[in-house]
This record gives C-alpha cells, structure tokens and sequence, in this order.
C-alpha cells in the first residue's frame, strides 16, 4: 500500500492562526488555496508541535509518497520494542491500531506524565512528525529512540503503521 503524503503550508498555518487567537471564524482561517497532490515544492509553515510552535520554529514539508511494503523494513529496528498484537506491550506499547488511537491509552503500559497528557491522536502527519525524534516531539517521553531522520524511510514507516492499523 502506498500513501502519499502532503501537507499544505497555507492550511497549517490557518490551523496555527486559528487555535493561536481563537478569535477567527473558520472561514477566515480556511480561505488559502488547498494543497493538491500534484504540488511537489516544498512549503513552509508553522510548527505542528507545541514545543516547536513556542519556539517559533518552521517546518518544511514536501509531497512525497509512502510505501508500506519498504516501510516494513524500517520497521525492523521498532520490533525490538514493539508489536501490533493487541494487549501485548514490550518495552514500548503494543502498536495496535496505532493510527487513529490516543497517545498514552494503551491499557497496562506505563507511560511517562509527558505522553499521557499530551492530548495528540496518531494520525499519519502527527506520526511523521513524532518519528523524526520523538524526544523533541513530546519532551518527557520514555521513547528511547533517535528517530528517524530520512523522510522517505519515515514516510514509508508511517505507510506501513497505517497499513497494520486496519
């Protein structure tokens, strides 16, 4: 399976400008172009992470594709510490039905405070982000983990957690 991967600056940074002020109707916040699958230039716009986002940091995101089946292979070096059985966690929580699921819910694993409270639902663009590295994503985090750096490998990772969360 493959899943392609965009994520619009313009959007993004309506998101950021409308949880920032609070003030704003949607309809102000969504009025820039949508990105399209076609776009392949990179685009800047605000950080997606509360740390980033305090920092004032940027992010650049490109369209790319993920493929699930080279994703597999860069999910090698998770299975140390994680599985997709449910209820089975290891070092790191059981990755069932990652996407899609709540940070720090999995019954039976005991998360660090940081990832319990931090409020995020996996989807696909949160996991892209959070895999790059996982300690500047959620400071606190237990996941001993570098990331990983490559977006290709990363999005390709992030192909093949959505492909076993269905």
């Amino acid at each position: 399976m493959k899943r392609n991967f965009l994520m619009g600056a313009a959007a993004l940074a309506a998101l950021a400008t409308l949880s920032a002020c609070g003030g704003k109707k949607e309809e102000e916040a969504a009025a820039p172009a949508a990105a399209t699958e076609e776009a392949a230039a990179p685009a800047e716009t605000a950080a997606a992470t509360p740390a980033a986002a305090d920092a004032g940091a940027k992010l650049e995101y490109a369209s790319f594709t993920g493929d699930a089946a080279a994703g597999e292979k860069v999910f090698a070096a998770c299975r140390t510490c994680h599985v997709f059985d449910d209820g089975v966690n290891r070092v790191g929580p059981s990755l069932h039905k990652i996407v899609g699921r709540k940070s720090g819910s999995v019954a039976g694993f005991a998360y660090s405070d940081a990832n319990k409270n931090s409020g995020i639902t996996w989807t696909p663009q949160i996991l892209f982000e959070y895999l790059k590295d996982p300690k500047a994503y959620i400071p606190g985090t237990k996941m001993n983990f570098p990331g990983v750096k490559d977006d290709q490998k990363r999005a390709d990772l992030v192909a093949y957690l959505e492909a076993q969360s269905k």
